[in-house]
């Protein structure tokens, strides 16, 4: 829908300066000028337009200056005719009015601002745990640039070097290598059973032993019930119900939830997850002129079919195109997402696309689970590494459900493979011919992604075990590869 009405100027109010709001704002400008659409954005930081997944590596010190990490500066954005408003907060949405009320941080004041087009990019919120100490002096969540900095402030006037990581999520065993880059002594937390639950428990173990060679303690299947704190109000231990960790600084990994409280307030509908509900367009459901993108939606996972959140950056910043080229009077279509991540812990590559075991459960699928090892490149070949591939399939049918991989160098980019046959609807047989790049420094003459589709192939062949439920491939020794 174009949000434009004749010769007069129409106004398109963004809530939020991160990935969607600004994409949406500076995609809409390429295609309005300021003479047709007026773009009025809020954002209630101080930075806009920055890579949220590199601050990790800024804490650490692979990135030496913040403003490496910010892609465009409010300076920019304003040069390209966009009214940036930076430290003011929407404080609500007034749908039947078309109109939003905004507060400026510092000083107070509100004021009303009318739509005709709106875009809600507020994106999530670190979980902070509803315990005693949750507030406590050196106790952060790691969401936008400002927690960054104060992370780094906490640091730089610690007392001492030990670090207590609650978490072991994308955040939490990255944050994990940052403090450890930084010379802290890192424990790292977990309530579940292992590290990455994005993985599967079997997946997962392995990246607990990798960490624990790195010289970070983990501790799994633990609950914490307080953060205790000195005299002082600062955080001195992190408290479980079986043991106290000392700590000097604390850092929360436990994961996001979508910040939809203005949505919510709104009357706007939420799905399971707590995300915003868009259609293909990314318009809100049952709104004409709202769109909403980024960690406050949730979006369709394209192997199950179901509603699922998973706060990337990379769909924000698709979302922004996309509500930007609406907004501005075009057209475009965001289908949907498999769910592919990829991450790393000091030389460990942790990569994953696409379901789950107890994705598939949910989902009520009935698959073939199968894990391979192989290496990185030809096994004669210098500094060939090793990696592990597990791979689901669909029982009888075949259809590919989802890859994870853990290895070193040359092992995470792999899992792009997997996507785009997830993303094509393949069969593992399919996968199996795939016409793949090889030379010994890439790769062995067959790709581990390939080894374990051949795998799989056979698996989902399988007679179906008595009383139903999935299929489990046998994990066999791996063979010697082929040398070429």
């Amino acid at each position: 829908m174009d949000i434009a009405h004749g010769s007069r100027s129409s106004r398109l109010v963004v809530i939020g300066g991160d990935a969607t709001g600004m994409s949406a704002a500076s995609q809409a400008r390429r295609l309005k000028d300021p003479g047709e659409l007026e773009i009025v954005a809020f954002e209630r930081g101080h930075f806009t337009s920055y890579s949220a997944c590199g601050i990790p590596y800024w804490v650490g010190g692979d990135v030496t200056d913040r403003d490496e990490l910010i892609a465009r500066t409010p300076q920019e954005h304003r040069a390209r005719g966009i009214d940036l408003r930076l430290r003011t907060e929407v404080t609500e949405i007034d749908v039947a009015g078309q109109r939003v009320r905004a507060r400026d941080v510092d000083s107070g004041a509100e004021s009303w601002t009318p739509y005709d087009g709106l875009v809600i990019a507020t994106g999530a919120r670190p979980i902070r745990p509803d315990m005693p100490g949750a507030d406590a002096l050196g106790v952060h969540g790691v969401q936008t640039l400002d927690d960054g900095q104060a992370l780094l402030d906490t640091l730089a006037r610690a007392r001492g070097r030990r670090a207590v990581v609650v978490g072991a999520g994308y955040i939490g065993v990255e944050m994990a290598e940052a403090l450890i880059n930084r010379g802290y002594e890192v424990t790292v937390v977990n309530r579940g059973a292992e590290p990455m639950s994005t993985l599967d428990p079997d997946m997962g173990r392995l990246v607990h032993k990798a960490m624990q060679g790195m010289g970070i303690t983990m501790v799994n299947d633990t609950e914490v019930t307080e953060l205790r704190t000195d005299a002082e109000g600062h955080v001195s231990a992190v408290v479980t119900r079986d043991a106290a960790y000392p700590a000097d600084v604390v850092v929360l990994g436990i994961g996001v939830r979508p910040e939809t409280s203005l949505a919510a307030a709104a009357g706007l509908p939420l799905g399971e997850h707590g995300g915003l509900l868009t259609d293909l367009a990314m318009r809100v459901r049952g709104q004409e002129n709202i769109w909403a993108g980024g960690d406050c939606v949730e979006v369709l996972d394209l192997v199950s079919g179901r509603e699922r959140y998973i706060p990337l950056g990379t769909h924000a910043n698709k979302h922004g195109q996309v509500i930007g080229t609406n907004a501005g009077g075009g057209y475009a279509t965001f289908p949907g997402v498999v769910g592919t991540a990829v991450s790393k812990v000091c030389d460990l590559e942790i990569a994953r696309t696409g379901l789950r075991e107890k994705d598939a459960r949910r989902a009520g699928l009935r698959f073939a689970a199968v894990t391979i090892e192989s290496t990185s490149r030809a096994g004669y070949y210098p500094d060939a590494s090793p990696m592990t591939v597990k791979m689901l399939a669909e029982h009888r049918t075949g259809r590919l459900l989802g890859v994870q991989i853990v290895g070193r160098e040359g092992a995470g980019k792999r899992v792009d493979i997997a996507a785009v046959a997830l993303t094509a609807g393949m069969t593992v047989e399919q996968m199996t011919v795939l016409d793949l790049g090889y030379a010994p420094p890439f790769s062995p003459v067959w790709d581990p992604v390939l080894v374990a589709a051949r795998k799989a192939a056979k698996a989902v062949l399988d007679p179906t075990p008595q009383g139903g439920g999935e299929l489990r491939g046998q994990p066999r020794r791996p063979r010697t590869p082929q040398r070429r």
